[in-house]
Parts: structure tokens; sequence; C-alpha cells
């Protein structure tokens, strides 16, 4: 048994030692937080991000970097997860996008603001944090992954656009999203005419869809149905 000596000895040496190591550790983890948090990728562009973000309470809805609510999606990976033009067209309107299911607020967010909010979560997915949140698994569940030439066998370029919006949705090849469903084989299924149909409004075709209405114009939209033709 400690004498009073003793145990004061034992308490104020405990006390230094572990207030050696925590004051060592923020010393280690403050030196590194430059490096790690990429602060010359910062702009200007992402602190006005930042500050729409807060202005906004984007965190009564959402978590970044593990803080905020768990009502809506997880955001320290969104612009790996997305992409910058899936994500200009979501906040443009959110409920386009997602028709009936998504109960995001639509800020009127101007084009500049949009921007700014995407170099903010651009930063913040740049960020290293030990690998977290884990990294999504888009892949329909049960298919291999397979990959899929950019030209298809007809010669025709597959479209940028389906691989940075569409492709968040739809699957091809067991890659993609499962929202909707794998366009393997679309052109068995649809013919020519009906695919711009389906594309130039989806809830006139099928009330209730989730298919947003993406608002493409004549060339964008002709050049995703010439390649949609190939899938057979």
């Amino acid at each position: 048994m400690l004498s009073k000596s003793q145990a004061r000895l034992f308490f104020l040496g405990g006390t230094a030692f572990f207030f050696t190591i925590f004051l060592f550790l923020t010393i280690d983890t403050l030196r590194q937080v430059p490096e790690r948090s990429n602060e010359q990728n910062l702009t200007e562009s992402a602190v006005r991000g930042k500050h729409l973000f807060d202005k906004s309470n984007c965190m009564g809805c959402h978590t970044i970097l593990g803080e905020g609510a768990y009502y809506a999606p997880e955001l320290t990976r969104a612009y790996v997860r997305r992409g910058p033009e899936w994500m200009a067209v979501f906040l443009a309107d959110p409920q386009a996008m997602f028709p009936g299911q998504r109960k995001m607020v639509q800020y009127n967010f101007d084009e500049g603001q949009i921007a700014d909010l995407i170099a903010f979560l651009k930063w913040i997915g740049e960020i290293d944090t030990n690998g977290f949140p884990a990294e999504p698994d888009l892949k329909l569940a049960g298919m291999a992954p397979i990959v899929v030439a950019a030209v298809a066998p007809s010669g025709v370029q597959r479209p940028e656009y389906f691989d940075t919006i569409c492709i968040a949705c739809h699957a091809i090849g067991g890659n993609g999203g499962a929202v909707g469903p794998a366009l393997d084989g679309v052109a068995n299924r649809y013919t020519e005419p009906e695919l711009h149909t389906w594309l130039s409004n989806p809830g006139a075709v099928k009330p209730g869809t989730a298919m947003p209405n993406l608002n493409l114009s004549d060339d964008l939209r002709g050049e995703l149905v010439d390649w949609l033709v190939t899938l057979k």
C-alpha cells in the first residue's frame, strides 16, 4: 500500500507522463494538418463554398468529416463519388434529379454558388482522412466487374455525359448505380424513337418514374441515343 507521499508522487508522475504524451500528439497532429488537409488547394472559391455550406445549414441534414446530422448522405467523399457535373445538375434542382424522392431543400443557388460549393466539396474530398469514409461500391450486387469499351462495336463513341451523370443511376457491364435499370441490351427493348421520347420527358412516358427530366439539348440527347441503340 502506498504512503501519502508515494501516492502523491505516483499521481503527479502519471499526470506529467500522460500530459507529455498528449502534448506530443497534439503537436504532431498540428504539424501534419497542412499536408494532410492540402491547404495549398484551398482556393477562394472553396472558402466561399464553405461559408455558403454553413449559411445554408447543410450540416443540419448531412455529415461531413464525421460531423453533422445523419438524415442525408455523408458528403466527405461526395465529389469523388458523384463528380462535379452530376453535382452541378443536382444542386441546381434536387427534386428534378430524384422526383418524388429527395427531400433536399431547393435553395435556388446560382451558377457561381454551385461552383463554390463544388470547389469546397472537392477540397474536402482531397483531405487525407485515413480511409474515412469507406469507398462506395457502385457495382450492381451479384455482378462481376466488366470492362466496358469507350467505343461501341459500331464505332460510336460512348458519351462523356453518360460517365458523369447517367452512370450514377444506371449500370452497364456491371458497373454503375442501381437506382435505375441496367442498360445492357437496352437497344433490344426500345427503338430509337422510344429512346428519344424517354430522354425528352421521362415523366410523360411513365408518370411517377424516378427518371429525372434532365432537359437535355437536342444534340446531347441525339448523342446519347446514337450510343444507346448500339447496346444490343
